[in-house]
């Protein structure tokens, strides 16, 4: 019988201490990033072969990730219009860093903004915080058995597990503040954040987080993503088309010179198809399935991606006499009553149109409908949209809700759009909001059978039409004009 570990008997073991160093080119910065993340986690993955191997173990298995930190003693002159790229004020400014291979271009980038910006070089180090052990196995990584079996104790005890105290999300709900040494946050997640949702992308979506795509399309319903489906792979077939591969639940990927892996049979929670191009500004599309609790879950965890911008493509209900069903509505304002961001993002918060979003939805309403000017009105309201927790809201008395619709000036209602804006807001990721009117509750329209196949038939590939072209002409806007400064603070991180 095997004796259970005692962790106050043996030392804690760790990779060999690696120095700082200072770094005046970003490009060599992140390299030197990759080598202390790749030295840590093979670390960790080398001691749990061996424990799981049958080997004793001879400590706690401890590595660390790696800290990315900056200092400026001066107020930099920056580019007023940038939203970000630098730092407020003078200190030290701090982050820890995780998947360098992933973010490897996203890093260059911004760490090379604040040597432009404010002419000081980056020192990288070994950070303190743990790199727990589910973190560091390679994705789709499967073990047999128990392991608390194999070690003879918790994992707890042997290796670190993730820490809720540097995985929630104090930075961006502005309530992080200095850390013990007077030092702020550089990025806007820490690493083991970044851990946690990169993994529950794999779980709910059944892709690698490496294949999702810098716009990202969100729906409510599978008949956008069977149209999608077949968009794709008639672009990915179009030599001329930028679009290189086609990614499917499963990892299963189609290029012009066929497909590799195969599409699994039982799709994910939220089934997610990437239709990718070469520098990562393909489209990522996300059937979240209905209710504000999926539309969060969903952005919740994309948002560490750092997406340029996504756009809430859905069916609403119409709430005025004009609408007909098949009508847009182009969300300008929103009413939170789906209550799942109360605690993060309190509702007296506005959560704005983007301009440049908005003129983008218009513009491809436009373009695709063939409709211009006042003549788009007979297709297209703009106007606000009510997202609500209760999908049988009609079965209340109508007295209140009813009033308060009336009050808001509301035009649509439906359970995840006012969600997806609001994380959208709270994460500092562009967003928009296009629904189709798909019923009228209020006025006893409601779909038939036969009437709700006729109405997807006709629709639904027109809307996934307008929201296409809305992210590719989204795609062409330099990033600084779609980051704007709307959606950061007077106190912000410089990472995008």
């Amino acid at each position: 019988m095997r004796v259970p570990y005692a962790p106050a008997e043996v030392p804690v073991l760790s990779p060999v201490p690696q120095q700082p160093r200072s770094f005046d080119d970003p490009a060599r910065a992140v390299a030197y990033i990759i080598e202390l993340y790749d030295e840590a986690t093979e670390f960790l993955r080398t001691q749990f072969r061996a424990v799981m191997g049958g080997e004793e173990p001879q400590g706690r298995y401890r590595a660390f990730y790696p800290r990315l930190e900056m200092t400026t003693t001066s107020f930099a002159w920056v580019d007023s219009r940038l939203s970000f790229g630098h730092v407020s004020e003078p200190g030290t400014y701090f982050a820890t860093l995780t998947r360098p291979d992933l973010f490897r271009n996203y890093l260059t980038q911004q760490i090379g903004l604040l040597m432009k910006n404010h002419n000081v070089p980056v020192q990288v180090s070994v950070s303190d915080t743990p790199i727990p052990l589910h973190f560091a196995l390679p994705e789709g990584a499967h073990v047999e058995g128990s392991i608390e079996d194999r070690l003879g104790g918790p994992l707890r005890d042997v290796f670190d597990v993730p820490d809720l105290e540097t995985t929630n999300d104090d930075i961006v709900n502005g309530t992080a503040g200095r850390d013990a040494m007077g030092h702020r946050p550089l990025a806007t997640f820490t690493a083991q954040r970044v851990d946690y949702s990169l993994a529950r992308l794999a779980h709910y979506t059944a892709t690698s987080p490496a294949h999702f795509q810098n716009h990202v399309l969100f729906t409510n319903y599978q008949f956008y993503m069977e149209e999608f489906v077949t968009w794709a792979k008639m672009q990915v077939a179009d030599p001329d088309s930028g679009y290189v591969a086609f990614v499917e639940p499963g990892n299963a990927v189609t290029t012009r010179d066929g497909t590799t892996g195969t599409p699994i049979q039982k799709m994910p929670q939220m089934p997610t198809y990437h239709l990718t191009r070469e520098d990562g500004n393909g489209i990522t599309m996300v059937n979240i399935g209905v209710g504000p609790s999926n539309a969060k879950t969903a952005t919740d965890h994309i948002a560490v991606l750092r997406p340029h911008a996504w756009l809430m493509l859905g069916h609403c209900a119409g709430l005025r006499h004009s609408q007909s069903l098949g009508d847009y509505v182009l969300a300008h304002a929103y009413v939170r009553e789906d209550h799942v961001l109360d605690d993060d993002l309190p509702v007296w918060v506005p959560i704005p149109a983007l301009a440049e979003i908005q003129v983008a939805l218009e513009d491809a309403v436009e373009k695709v409908t063939g409709l211009e000017g006042y003549e788009l009105k007979r297709v297209m309201r703009t106007g606000t949209v009510v997202t609500i927790d209760n999908r049988n809201w009609e079965l209340r008395d109508q007295s209140g809700p009813v009033q308060r619709l009336s009050q808001s000036r509301a035009v649509a209602l439906d359970m995840e759009s006012a969600t997806i804006a609001a994380n959208g807001f709270r994460f500092r990721v562009p967003y928009g909001t296009l629904l189709c009117v798909s019923d009228k509750p209020l006025h006893g329209e409601l779909k038939l059978p036969g009437m709700a196949t006729d109405f997807y038939k006709r629709q639904v590939a027109q809307h996934l039409q307008i929201g296409i072209h809305a992210l590719e002409m989204l795609r062409e806007m330099p990033l600084e004009k779609l980051h704007s400064r709307k959606l950061r603070s007077f106190d912000e991180t410089a990472f995008l």
